[in-house]
C-alpha cells in the first residue's frame, strides 16, 4: 500500500480590468494509483501594490511556476499597471 501525494496548478485564469492572475492548485492523495482525496486552494495575484505614498510595487513572482511568470509578463502591461494604480489610489479608504 503506497500513499502518493501530489500538488499541481490545475487551473490558471485571467480576470478582470486590471488582469487579476487567479491560481488553483489542486492537492491529490493517492493510494496504489488510485485518487481517494482531491482538494483545492486558490490565490490572487495584483499586478502590484501602492505605499503609503501612492508609490508603485510591482508585484513579486519570482517564487510563482514559469506557466505563471510568463502570464504576468505578458498581461501586466505598463498600461494596466498605471491604470490599477490609479484605481487604488482612488478607491483608498
Amino acid at each position: 500500500m503506497a500513499l502518493t501525494k501530489t500538488t499541481e496548478e490545475d487551473k490558471i485564469e485571467v480576470v478582470g480590468q486590471f488582469k487579476a492572475i487567479q491560481i488553483r492548485t489542486a492537492t491529490v492523495i493517492k493510494e496504489d494509483g488510485t485518487e481517494l482525496t482531491r482538494s483545492f486552494h486558490r490565490k490572487i495575484l495584483y499586478p502590484g501594490r501602492i505605499d503609503s505614498s501612492d508609490n508603485w510595487i510591482d508585484t513579486d513572482v519570482s517564487s510563482e511556476s514559469t506557466e505563471v511568470k510568463g502570464i504576468a509578463n505578458t498581461v501586466w502591461t505598463q498600461s494596466v499597471k498605471d491604470a490599477y494604480k490609479v484605481n487604488l489610489i482612488a478607491n483608498k479608504p
